[in-house]
């Protein structure tokens, strides 16, 4: 990310735990890479997303909610990954996110944690676990912090969550803000439909500005008009990071699943398919049953 070589990164470098960093923890093996590890980060932190937004840079974030994917993704350099209530419709077989729970959720996220080494995981506070009070909210925050090994999570609603965002910051909960379509109130907006058109635009702009002034790292819009966009990434001094909300933004997300073409089905507008692991898979577990089947494996050359 930008901030890595930018001229100040000496006063913004990361510095040691003052206690220890865990087993397995080395020193640079020479001063030049002692030098190297300060111009990198070895973690991207919410200051470096912040950073690339003032330095008019980008970065990517994709769901995860295993080891593999989770190692895969960090080292494609993916900034940010999401361990998303979305497990619920792409893990766990639900038709929709609001059946998942914190309890579902926490295993997938320490998972992801131990897996990645340099991105920054941000996990969803689900359905249920944060709109009853502030105090629920950062009871579920802690709990992903504290067992899901999460550095941030992510709530979704406009300005009326303000102060439950601030409560939580205050707690030391980094928060990462969810408008536009918010798929857990689906039932309430009428189904997946396009947020914030016309004059609605400026009720985004005003959830955004609320969110951030109460402490929120970032604001993630999702299936909004690239326009309304626009106008509320430039209303706030956070990053915003976009799922079908067009360009302007900071970082875009997808569900990974969509992205290498796992799921199958029609995929939504704003969705860019990068591989068809459906299709390989499909044809590998094909030609396994087939070589089974046949006596073809397993041949002498697997065989002790």
């Amino acid at each position: 990310m930008a901030s890595s070589n930018s001229s100040d990164s000496r006063a913004s470098a990361e510095v040691p735990a003052p206690y220890g960093t865990g087993p397995g923890t080395t020193a640079p093996a020479s001063a030049e890479a002692a030098a190297t590890a300060v111009r990198k980060p070895a973690r991207v932190r919410v200051h470096h997303l912040q950073q690339a937004k003032r330095d008019g840079t980008k970065f990517a974030m994709l769901t995860a909610y295993e080891q593999y994917t989770a190692e895969i993704f960090d080292a494609a350099g993916i900034e940010v990954l999401l361990v998303g209530d979305s497990a619920s419709n792409n893990v766990f077989g639900n038709e929709t996110s609001l059946p998942v729970t914190v309890d579902e959720l926490l295993p997938l996220c320490r998972a992801v944690a131990r897996s990645a080494k340099r991105a920054l995981v941000v996990a969803d506070l689900p359905f249920g676990s944060y709109e009853v009070s502030a105090e629920q909210a950062v009871a579920a925050g802690v709990r992903f912090l504290k067992e899901g090994l999460a550095h941030a999570v992510k709530i979704e609603g406009g300005q009326y969550y303000a102060p439950t965002v601030r409560a939580m910051v205050q707690a030391g909960i980094p928060v990462m803000a969810h408008i536009g379509f918010t798929p857990q109130s689906e039932h309430a907006l009428g189904g997946y439909r396009v947020q914030g058109r016309g004059d609605d635009g400026q009720r985004l702009i005003e959830d955004a500005r609320a969110l951030a002034d109460a402490g929120a790292f970032c604001v993630l819009m999702e299936m909004v008009p690239a326009e309304t966009a626009a106008a509320v990434d430039a209303a706030v001094d956070v990053p915003t990071v976009g799922i079908g909300a067009g360009k302007a933004t900071t970082g875009q997300v997808l569900v990974w699943q969509d992205m290498a073409g796992l799921r199958g089905g029609r995929m939504a507008k704003f969705v860019k398919q990068y591989a068809d692991l459906r299709n390989t898979l499909l044809d590998a577990a094909t030609a396994y049953g087939d070589d089974v089947r046949s006596g073809a494996f397993p041949g002498p050359e697997h065989s002790f």
